[in-house]
């Protein structure tokens, strides 16, 4: 009975034995599964994307050659040197005096202006008796240009300001003549100074603009090639032979100058793109110039330098004062663009032909059905599928019904494993 009962006690014991080595067991494994997925998720974490409003384009770099329609103006007196009437990129009525050609003896016909008119402002502060209220008020406008003077720092602007200020001064003496006796000293000197005048006027040649436009002196020998006029003779060959470097600023040419159509302006590019090799006369596109402009264009000309390269020339409206600076530019052309939901390419996995995106609520996932409208090397533009569109698709009642649509700010994965995703 003893060694019995002594049987059954050593049994417990082994029970209980085994229990707490199978507990140890569980335990250590347990841990060990708890720390290899804490080492999995170090090593490789679950990236997801937040779903915005954005957009996706199409976008390209090419080097652009600028065409414009441009008159080259040039007189008869270019060796004399020239005066700019009118500045760089500003505009020109038809008719208008743009710049002139200095006379022959233009200096030293100045200096006899300047030495007078010194004279004359001593002998007109001599005689206090001379007075007019027309005095009085070209006196007050001379003092008011002169102190405007002070707050200008455009150099065009100074030269404007002191050439009406010297014709005040001029009217002031002239009407000083006409109250001073016939034969004085005064009249003398006015008299000597219009003749100086009309001399340095009568020899100065003034070019005039034939058309209106946006004013240039930097004229580079190519107004007659880049036209809007021979597209046709234009090809890749053609304007690399040209050996110009893209971006270097034209100089100023100090002879001539030039009238640029301020309606409208062309670049050409060579692109190999199959957006290129797709486009179309007549076709839309943006333009991004090098000061992060965009402007509206559109395809004018399209021809075929072999398989692989098209020539473009697309026109457009807008900076064309901010190009007169340039004649091969590098361009971004913007093919097209679309805004929506947008999401990285990564998180959309394709399944047996349709799209899906595994959304991420709460921990909870789901595998959701999205239709793609656009996308670019790394972006694409989702919607949701219609009602109609589904049933299009092959999907039942049950399975439209139940469909999950996808919206903003919805978490998304990146790079799923759809076969791991069960949809709720």
């Amino acid at each position: 009975m003893d060694t019995r009962k002594k049987t059954v006690e050593q049994e417990k014991r082994k029970i209980k034995v085994n229990k707490k080595k199978l507990g140890l067991v569980a335990f250590v494994v347990t841990s060990i599964y708890i720390c290899y997925t804490i080492f999995l998720l170090i090593k490789q974490p679950t990236k997801t994307f937040t779903i915005e409003e954005g957009e996706v384009y199409q976008e390209e770099t090419d080097v652009g050659y600028i065409i414009r329609e441009e008159q080259v103006v040039k007189g008869e007196n270019y060796s004399n040197g020239m005066e700019k009437i009118k500045t760089e990129g500003e505009k020109a009525a038809k008719g208008e005096s743009i710049f002139r050609y200095y006379s022959k003896n233009e200096e030293k016909l100045k200096q006899q202006i300047a030495d007078l008119d010194g004279k004359i402002q001593d002998v007109m502060a001599s005689e206090t008796g001379i007075y007019s209220s027309d005095m009085k008020i070209i006196e007050n406008q001379i003092d008011e240009k002169i102190e405007e003077i002070r707050d200008i720092g455009d150099v065009s602007k100074l030269n404007e300001y002191k050439k009406e200020v010297d014709e005040l001064v001029t009217k002031k003496a002239k009407i000083a003549g006409d109250l001073s006796p016939k034969g004085s000293y005064l009249n003398q000197l006015i008299s000597e100074r219009s003749k100086y005048e009309k001399e340095l006027n009568s020899g100065a040649e003034y070019i005039k603009a034939a058309e209106s436009g946006i004013v240039s002196y930097r004229v580079d020998g190519l107004e007659d090639k880049l036209t809007p006029n021979n597209f046709s003779e234009l090809s890749k060959e053609f304007l690399e032979n040209l050996d110009l470097k893209t971006g270097k600023i034209i100089a100023t040419n100090e002879e001539s100058g030039k009238i640029i159509n301020a309606f409208s302006c062309y670049i050409a590019v060579i692109s190999t793109s199959e957006d290129a090799k797709n486009a179309e006369v007549g076709n839309k596109i943006k333009v991004r110039l090098s000061n992060n402009v965009e402007i509206d264009a559109e395809i004018v000309h399209l021809a075929k330098q072999n398989d692989n390269e098209t020539l473009i020339v697309f026109k457009f409206k807008n900076q064309i004062s901010e190009l007169t600076s340039y004649r091969k530019i590098s361009c971004n052309l913007i093919w097209w663009e679309y805004k929506g939901l947008k999401v990285p390419n990564q998180a959309i996995v394709n399944e047996n032909g349709l799209d899906y995106v595994v959304r991420n609520r709460a921990g909870y996932l789901d595998k959701c059905l999205v239709k793609v409208t656009n996308k670019n090397e790394n972006y694409s533009i989702i919607t949701s599928y219609s009602t109609e569109e589904l049933k299009q698709l092959g999907f039942t009642e049950d399975e439209i019904n139940s469909y999950k649509k996808i919206s903003i700010y919805d978490e998304v994965l990146l790079s799923p494993d759809l076969s791991r995703i069960q949809t709720r």
